[in-house]
């Protein structure tokens, strides 16, 4: 299950029952914890020719140390793409304009939760660099060398984006 043990609504313990092919955590009053995927965005800033790519190293569990593209979970009525550049402006004090979408990713292996991992290319558009947020390094790096990933979504969305750009393996 899903680490649920008891009811937001009511309290009561939850049981799993069998719904959707799966067991689920549910209550008697009608509550279901689905485990539904959580949105996601992320940004591949890239810059100089080559080319490099944006990354910031995680400053918390989980995958503390390990680094990853800018990126986090939507917000309540925030749109995908204000949530890119959002997380962009938190993590590295850089501003941005969104480019086409490199891809959108099934993530599972983020302990928190699963996620829908939105990802987009982006044009630097002002900003000085620096650490913030969830992040306590950045730095660029070549696309054949990327530093240690934290979350294999963003190693897919890197190999799609060495593909779109022609880069050899």
């Amino acid at each position: 299950m899903s680490g649920w043990r008891f009811c937001p609504r009511c309290g009561a313990a939850l049981v799993s029952r069998e719904l959707g092919g799966r067991p689920r955590p549910a209550c008697a009053c009608g509550f279901v914890h689905w485990g539904n995927p959580v949105p996601a965005a992320a940004v591949m800033l890239l810059r100089g020719p080559g080319p490099e790519l944006l990354w910031v190293r995680r400053a918390h569990p989980p995958k503390q140390g390990l680094w990853s593209l800018p990126s986090g979970f939507q917000e309540w009525e925030e749109d995908i793409a204000a949530c890119a550049l959002r997380e962009l402006a938190e993590e590295t004090g850089l501003a941005a304009a969104l480019g086409p979408l490199v891809g959108v990713y099934s993530a599972d292996d983020d302990p928190r939760h699963n996620a829908l991992l939105v990802v987009y290319r982006a044009d630097y558009a002002g900003g000085e660099a620096r650490p913030g947020d969830d992040a306590d390094a950045l730095d660029w790096y070549p696309l054949a060398a990327p530093p240690a990933i934290a979350w294999d979504a963003h190693r897919r969305a890197l190999a799609e984006l060495r593909t779109q750009l022609g880069a050899a393996d």
